[in-house]
């Protein structure tokens, strides 16, 4: 697969994810209605400063957009984010709740 290809069904799966169509989120980020579907269909890629654009809107980094193997990077990110004020106690119980739900994924 084409990197064109799957930088737009990247865009897509976060966008549904986030729960926006293309036109609202072309707006929101400063766009004509159309911006985010000519990316998602392959007539266009956005320049370095839209595509900034695009991981803010989607509160997420570049590195977490071109993660592929992350399925929901921002809730990830919300995960980390909340985990890091616990206490060490709970911390670890956090641990062993993924490894548990890791080993049935298997």
């Amino acid at each position: 697969m084409q990197y064109e290809e799957r930088f737009s069904k990247r865009l897509i799966q976060l966008r549904m994810q986030k729960g926006v169509s293309a036109r609202e989120m072309s707006l929101s980020i400063g766009q004509n209605a159309s911006y985010i579907n000519n990316i998602e269909t392959g007539k266009a890629l956005p320049s370095m400063n839209g595509f900034f654009y695009i991981c803010e809107y989607l509160n997420i980094s570049p590195q977490e957009f071109f993660n592929e193997t992350a399925e929901a990077p921002q809730k990830v990110r919300e995960l980390a984010e909340k985990a890091s004020a616990l206490p060490q106690q709970q911390i670890e119980h956090l641990a062993a709740l993924a490894n548990d739900l890791l080993e049935n994924l298997k």
